[in-house]
């Protein structure tokens, strides 16, 4: 029964750190077009920064943790889901999507200096990369092809 406990907590935590995955590109699409020191762009700023540290980053942390339990509860009696490739192929995606996740917190302090690099196209292609990577998670997860 704790493993079910364990998976369900794993499940709210990967949607609230994808939703902020998804959210805060498109946050940055918005923010390029605020004229910097606007009140618009400093709403901007506290709407990122909020976003990230309240929400994307503890549901990191909460997925990785609830993750690697998952992951050690495994079948196999001595490497738990480890043993199998297609859990090695996800933590590598996995690890992407946390570099994504780096990658943004980065632009979130670009923005808060006011030293964004970056078009409104950017931000928009880059806001696909988490959807990809989470496709491919979940495709590993349920359908364990290897």
């Amino acid at each position: 029964m704790m493993y079910e406990w364990i998976k369900a907590f794993h499940i709210i935590a990967v949607i609230a750190w994808m939703a902020g995955m998804l959210y805060l590109p498109r946050l940055f699409v918005y923010h390029c077009a605020a004229e910097k020191g606007s009140v618009q762009s400093e709403t901007f700023k506290v709407m990122e920064r909020r976003l990230l540290r309240a929400i994307m980053i503890p549901a990191m942390i909460a997925t990785w943790v609830l993750g690697l339990s998952l992951g050690w509860m495994g079948p196999d009696s001595r490497y738990g889901w480890f043993a199998f490739g297609w859990l090695e192929a996800k933590l590598v995606l996995v690890l992407a999507l946390s570099a994504t996740h780096g990658m943004l917190a980065r632009w979130v302090q670009d923005f808060a200096a006011d030293k964004n690099r970056h078009s409104q196209k950017f931000y928009r292609i880059i806001n696909e990369i988490p959807t990809i990577l989470m496709i491919a998670i979940v495709l590993l997860a349920v359908l364990k092809p290897f």
